[in-house]
Parts: structure tokens; C-alpha cells; sequence
């Protein structure tokens, strides 16, 4: 955000996009700046109502309903899912540290892939500054993968976790996994109950809440197929849905 005062120099329609937390950020992180952005701005977007929320923290209410500030989720494809193909797999994808919930996953899993031997878990992401280690036969740690081996590894999956500790101004994670057919299990943190239509959320993120969690969906099958049939079917943050968004807001400002 800090930019805008440079870029306003232009003399253009500015639409400034939010992906983080505003008042993390250099350029937004005070009253004063964020009073500043909505007179440079044409438009500010937000990629959740929680980032939009963030923003207009300490400003004036009518702020909140200004028609330069609009929530436009991120977004993702969502193909055809033959849930008949799924597989008794638990993903986690993201960062593998401690402010993503890794180790509290990897604690929940271990106990997980312990009493159901049948099940086995993915982890996918890595992380150099902090070293998470956990090890079971059925637990297989890929590493960093390209983005389309991610989708096809979440349309097999049956349970995927999102169990952040830190408030995701989003959550691209849950997103696609939902897109996937995936019962998805989320911490209630930032924006990311804004990234599911149904699914688990945690009201503790423990290790212990998430193995509860898991072991639910695998022990009552009917739950756990219920809640990936409508996690995929109630599924509307396309890139159609977004795109639409954005033409109509672009048309807008043109004319």
C-alpha cells in the first residue's frame, strides 16, 4: 500500500487489491493511511470480508457500506468429481510450521494413522526455517509439488485439514479442497470459514480436536460422504463467479 503515493503520481483509475491483513502492511496500517488509500483509490478489494473488516477497523461505520470497498474471494476451478474415486487419504497442504497448525496436525495424524491402519495421510509443502518432523508408515511428506499435482492429489483426497493458528486472511488451501469434493477441516481463524460451505470447523485447534474431528468423519462414512458431496456441490467461488465480479466493477469505473 505504501506505493500509492508513487503510483497516484500517474494520474490513473487505481484498484488496489488486498490479499494480507491492512493493518500489517506498510501503507495501511494507520487510520490516517487507510483514510488516505480510499481517496486514491477508485476501488479497494479484499479477498475476504475478514481482510475488509481489518481495513475499516477504527474508521467511521458508514465507511463500512463505501461502494469503493468490495469483497472478491479468491477463486478456483472446479471440475467434475467422481466421488466413487475417492480414496481413504488426509491431506494437509501449506507450510510445514507451527503457525500453519503443522504440528498440530502431524500430533493428531500420528494418533489417527494409528487406529485406522487402513487410512493413510499427504503432506504436501516444506519449510526451511522450522523442522516439524513425524514419521509413520502411512504418512508420506511429498514435499513442494506444482500446483496441478495439488489438485489431483485433492480430488482422491477424502478429508482435508486447514488447521492455521494464525489469522489466514483467506485460505487458498480449504478453497481448492473444497473445490475438490473434500470434507474439509478448518480452524476458526481469519477468513477461512469464508473459503468452505460445508465442512468442520474447530471451536479449539488442539491436537486433540483435530483427531476427534477426523476420526468423526472416518468412523460415520454416511457424514463423511454428505459433507464432500455438498462441500462440491454448494461450491461457488469459481473463476467464472470472481471474473464476473471483476468485469462488472472494471465496466463501471471505464464508464
Amino acid at each position: 500500500p505504501n506505493y500509492l503515493k508513487y503510483i497516484k503520481k500517474l494520474n490513473s483509475k487505481i484498484v488496489l487489491y488486498f490479499h494480507n491483513d491492512p493493518l500489517e502492511m506498510a501503507g495501511s496500517e494507520k487510520v490516517n493511511d487507510r483514510l488516505n488509500l480510499m481517496e486514491i483509490c477508485e476501488k479497494i478489494i479484499f479477498n475476504s470480508g475478514w481482510s475488509k473488516t481489518r481495513f475499516i477497523e477504527g474508521l467511521d461505520n458508514f465507511y463500512s457500506s463505501s461502494p469503493k470497498l468490495e469483497v472478491i474471494n479468491q477463486s478456483t476451478d472446479k471440475p467434475n468429481v467422481d466421488f466413487t474415486q475417492k480414496e481413504k487419504i488426509i491431506t494437509f497442504v501449506g507450510k510445514l510450521n507451527s503457525a500453519k497448525g503443522y504440528d498440530l496436525f502431524g500430533g493428531a495424524i500420528l494418533k489417527i494413522l494409528k487406529k485406522h491402519v487402513d487410512w493413510k495421510a499427504l503432506v504436501v509443502g516444506d519449510e526451511p526455517r522450522e523442522k516439524l518432523i513425524f514419521k509413520h508408515k502411512n504418512l508420506n511428506i511429498l514435499g513442494f509439488q506444482e500446483h496441478k499435482k495439488v489438485l489431483k492429489i485433492l480430488e482422491k483426497t477424502s478429508i482435508a485439514v486447514a488447521c492455521s493458528r494464525w489469522e489466514e486472511p483467506f485460505g487458498r488451501a480449504s478453497l481448492e479442497a473444497s473445490s475438490r469434493g473434500c470434507a474439509v477441516i478448518i480452524s476458526d481463524k481469519g477468513g477461512l470459514k469464508e473459503t468452505i460451505t460445508n465442512g468442520t470447523i474447530l471451536k479449539n485447534n488442539s491436537i486433540n480436536d483435530i483427531f476427534n474431528a477426523i476420526d468423526d468423519l472416518i468412523i460415520n462414512k454416511k457424514k463423511l460422504l454428505d459433507f464432500q458431496k455438498k462441500s462440491y456441490e454448494n461450491f461457488y467461488l469459481t473463476n467464472t463467479h470472481a471474473c464476473k465480479k471483476i468485469d462488472f466493477y472494471r465496466s463501471n469505473i471505464l464508464n
